[in-house]
């Protein structure tokens, strides 16, 4: 149980600074923004209490936050992933032996992975983009902006299962 604890608090804590000193540097032309923080949220055990799930995601989206200088819109849109997740999972597995408790890419099939991951950043970014802008005026300008930060994250991620996160 400790070496769990100790696993996700390490994650956490790389995930953040990674994000605040690496990827929160990366603009191309202002519309490819990676937000990889986010994989604490889609890495977490299936046994997660959902109060948990939503505090933690809270808790990564504000330290986002505090460290980008953005008034809570990272805890916003990580906390409406955090209550999302158990219904995208349970929509995306077929049965209940499908699903291993760990839903990284090595103990799930890389499709499965993929589309989980598709679907959770999609939705994360789409409302931070939109809540950052708070405004439809620019619809279309910022929905290119959500799919292609979207893209360029669901690359890392995955790059990030096959290099960091090998479970």
């Amino acid at each position: 149980m400790l070496q769990v604890l100790i696993k996700y608090i390490t994650m956490f804590v790389v995930l953040v600074l990674m994000q605040v000193l690496v990827f929160n540097q990366v603009q191309f032309s202002g519309y490819v923004n990676p937000f990889i923080y986010i994989l604490f949220i889609l890495l977490l055990p299936l046994s997660t209490p959902h109060y948990l799930l939503l505090f933690l995601g809270f808790f990564i989206g504000l330290t986002i936050d505090a460290f980008s200088n953005s008034l809570g819109i990272h805890a916003a849109a990580t906390v409406f992933i955090a209550f999302i997740r158990p219904f995208v999972i349970r929509s995306i597995s077929n049965r209940e032996e499908d699903r291993s408790e760990y839903p990284g890419l090595k103990q799930n099939k890389f499709s499965w992975f993929l589309y989980y991951t598709f679907i959770m950043v999609f939705i994360h970014h789409f409302i931070l983009f939109y809540l950052e802008f708070f405004t439809f005026s620019h619809f279309f300008t910022t929905f290119l902006r959500v799919i292609l930060s979207s893209v360029f994250s669901i690359f890392v991620i995955v790059l990030s299962q096959f290099l960091i996160f090998r479970e």
